[in-house]
């Protein structure tokens, strides 16, 4: 090749990177002197160009043949050192690579094979290790950051045909540190990937704002728009009115309440919105509080908090005389009358005013970063509630994440009917759609199935969040045609069973996508997608769902599985301990620094659930480590049990009415016992489970009937209830 017309390509090339990028390159002196095989995700058209811009060595990407040969694309693919490779002569083509390599030369090949249409990472295919070994070469993992979402991205579904987010256009490419050739298999690679793009993601400056700063911007937006209706009165809010009224209580609330933290006792709707809004606003951290609780564990809360002073209303506070009302109560209803001539104030000066004043003058910091932000207290399931501290970061990140992968278009309606005490509902359901401008209708109570079913249908909501204990609400209440704008259904809290599934798609004809999170992952830690469009006939599918799975990490996460036992690192296809790091991972438990230490190693969060992933990233969560027994050695499943009895009982999906417990046997330490809403012929049962080939240790040996199967007002399990049940005596074979 011509060195001038070379040096001419690569001055052009970064000429124009410049133009519409700003590029910031991590590490890029770290590449090894000699020959070296780079292997980056693959975002865009435009991923080559961004990676030669990236440093001064020259890079020889490797290309299909079949792109190569096209007549409008050889001259400058050749110009540019490019090597063919061809699936029909694999070994020609892997020499040509490695001998490009033994030269000293910096060889690049896209591991997945094909630009990602969905924004994650995709299969590692292991071409790449047949070079590596055969060229005796160190492998480099490279990460494209923020490429997601340019033109030359399928961000919204497209080429091209779309106007950039903004520009110039942020991307970072990071380097990774070197592997030996030996060790450069698809496990690893795809492990160092995730954490170079969790590094990357970090690293994002507008982590480092203030929820409120961001909620400022997010509401000026498009503010003439409706950003919630109240589904139990109809009344209507624009994105600048909401704000306004949130300046205006915040200055109020900033000058009646000097502690740090203020509880909020309220349903999801217009006044728990407005509230916690002006709380963020005022400095403050909000605290929502569970009013399905036990009396004991709210009040635990309360004096883990420092909790003194309750945002609350008349009407609410009636309808549960026995909550441990605090003696400070603050009454909604008495501060909107006094706060209206500074909210129409603030109205007439949101539209005119940028951003950054209205910040100043309202006393929100630019800056909040690690700061506490929200504080959530878990249910209880399975013990004391524990303070969640939310900082800016997490929230702005998994708000971020979580906007990314779903890709909902501006404006449109989401029903907001999960609790603000639970992790989704305050970050899905309210801090999601004030930040990136969608609508909510609001709904008191999940459970309310027919109201909720009427909202949807009315207000032509496109995403509902639910459980499966609630779906199975709609399966019995719910007419096909009310739920027909539906576009995504997405399930989280506890496991999807599959006759759940099957029988919502039969009757709705929507597939319900199944989630993972934990409220110290902000939540939203993993998620089931619709494909992606194809971009052209004929092109392959690119799935982002999988039965079985919850989906695939949100962007800017990284995972490893462990031994749950001893602690050691297993291969991420391997069953073992999850655990996960990135922008989303709480801070700590609230004055807890001893339970905070065992749930935080290193930045990484010890989750507690069993889990795998698969060659194309998505992660199966096989149970949680609370909901197994250990009899005779082994660890058995509570959940892969309740499959099999539903299975061999016949059971529909449409209500949970059995579940699997542990409880103590003197021979064993533990054995399984079946509780179930109904009477059970335990002999048949288990001559049913042992011809599905379910092992004894499996198949439980006692059985107890129960009224119900406690849940909590998330929609999990209440696994202390269940266990004050599980002692009772049962009937055994």
């Amino acid at each position: 090749m011509n060195p001038f017309f070379e040096d001419f390509l690569r001055w052009l090339g970064g000429r124009l990177v410049r133009c519409f990028y700003r590029l910031h390159v991590v590490d890029a002196a770290s590449l090894p002197k000699g020959g070296c095989l780079l292997v980056p995700n693959h975002l865009s058209w435009g991923d080559a160009v961004l990676l030669q811009v990236s440093t001064p060595r020259r890079i020889r990407f490797l290309v299909d043949s079949d792109i190569y040969q096209r007549r409008t694309l050889r001259p400058f693919l050749h110009a540019i050192g490019a090597l063919p490779i061809s699936k029909t002569r694999a070994k020609e083509s892997i020499r040509t690579a490695a001998e490009a390599v033994r030269r000293g030369e910096v060889v690049c090949i896209f591991p997945e094979g094909e630009i990602s249409r969905s924004g994650n990472l995709m299969r590692i295919q292991r071409g790449f290790e047949l070079i590596a070994r055969e060229a005796q070469a160190p492998v480099v993992p490279v990460w494209l950051d923020e490429v997601w979402g340019s033109i030359l991205s399928f961000s919204g579904g497209r080429y091209f045909l779309k106007w950039p987010k903004r520009w110039p256009y942020s991307v970072t490419v990071a380097f990774g540190s070197e592997l030996a050739s030996v060790d450069a298999v698809a496990s690893v690679v795809r492990e160092k990937l995730m954490d170079l793009g969790e590094r990357c993601f970090q690293n994002r400056p507008v982590l480092r704002g203030h929820l409120g700063r961001a909620a400022i911007e997010g509401l000026k937006r498009r503010g003439s728009s409706e950003i919630l209706v109240d589904g139990m009165d109809g009344s209507r809010l624009t994105r600048a009115m909401l704000l306004a009224v949130g300046f205006a209580l915040a200055a109020l609330l900033r000058r009646m309440c000097a502690e740090p933290r203020l509880a909020i006792v309220l349903p999801s709707g217009k006044g728990a919105t407005i509230a916690n809004l002006a709380v963020v606003l005022a400095g403050k951290v909000p605290v929502n509080l569970n009013f399905t609780a036990a009396r004991q564990s709210v009040e635990a809360a309360c004096r883990i908090a420092g909790l003194s002073t309750v945002i609350t209303a008349r009407s609410f506070q009636a309808r549960f005389p026995e909550f441990p009302w605090p003696e400070n109560l603050i009454y909604l209803e008495d501060l909107i009358p006094k706060i209206k001539a500074g909210a129409l104030l603030w109205r007439v000066l949101i539209p005119v005013l940028p951003v950054a004043w209205l910040a100043r003058f309202s006393k929100v910091p630019a800056v909040g970063d690690r700061e506490e932000a929200v504080t959530l207290f878990t249910s209880g399931s399975s013990g004391d509630p524990k303070g969640v501290v939310l900082s800016h970061r997490n929230l702005l990140g998994n708000v971020r994440q979580f906007s990314h992968m779903i890709d909902l278009k501006k404006g449109e309606s989401i029903l907001a009917c999960l609790p603000l005490f639970h992790s989704f509902g305050s970050t899905v359901n309210l801090w999601f759609p004030i930040l990136e401008g969608m609508r909510m209708v609001t709904h008191p109570s999940p459970l309310d199935i027919a109201k909720n079913a009427e909202l949807i249908e009315q207000y032509n909501i496109k995403m509902l969040c639910s459980t499966p204990t609630f779906l199975r609400g709609y399966l019995r209440k719910v007419e096909p045609r009310q739920l027909q704008s539906l576009q995504l259904v997405i399930t989280g809290a506890e496991k999807l069973p599959s006759d759940v599934a099957e029988a919502f798609h039969a009757k709705f004809g929507k597939e319900v996508l199944q989630g993972y999170g934990l409220t110290e992952t902000s939540p939203v830690a993993s998620v089931n997608l619709p494909d992606p469009p194809a971009p052209w006939p004929g092109c392959p599918v690119q799935s982002s769902n999988r039965k079985g799975a919850v989906g695939k990490l949100m962007p800017g996460m990284s995972a490893q599985i462990r031994d749950p036992e001893t602690g050691e690192k297993l291969s991420l296809h391997e069953t073992g301990m999850l655990w996960l790091r990135g922008v989303n991972i709480f801070e700590g438990y609230l004055h807890d620094p001893v339970r905070t230490a065992d749930a935080i190693r290193d930045g990484w969060l010890r989750t507690g659930d069993l889990g795998r992933f698969d060659h194309d990233g998505f992660l199966f969560i096989e149970g949680r480590l609370s909901r197994f027994s250990k009899i005779a050695g082994e660890m058995i499943p509570h959940e892969t049990v309740e499959t099999a009895v539903g299975k061999a009982l016949q059971l529909s999906g449409d209500e949970r009415v059995l579940v699997i417990t542990g409880v103590p046997d003197e021979s064993k330490g533990e054995a399984l016992l079946l509780l179930a809403t109904m009477d059970v012929d335990l002999a048949s049962l288990r001559s049913q489970l042992a011809a599905q080939g379910l092992p004894n240790l499996w198949i439980p040996r006692r059985s107890l009937r129960v009224d119900e199967i406690p849940h909590l007002a998330s929609g999990k399990l209440d696994l202390q209830k269940i266990q004050k049940l599980a002692l009772q005596p049962a009937t055994t074979v």
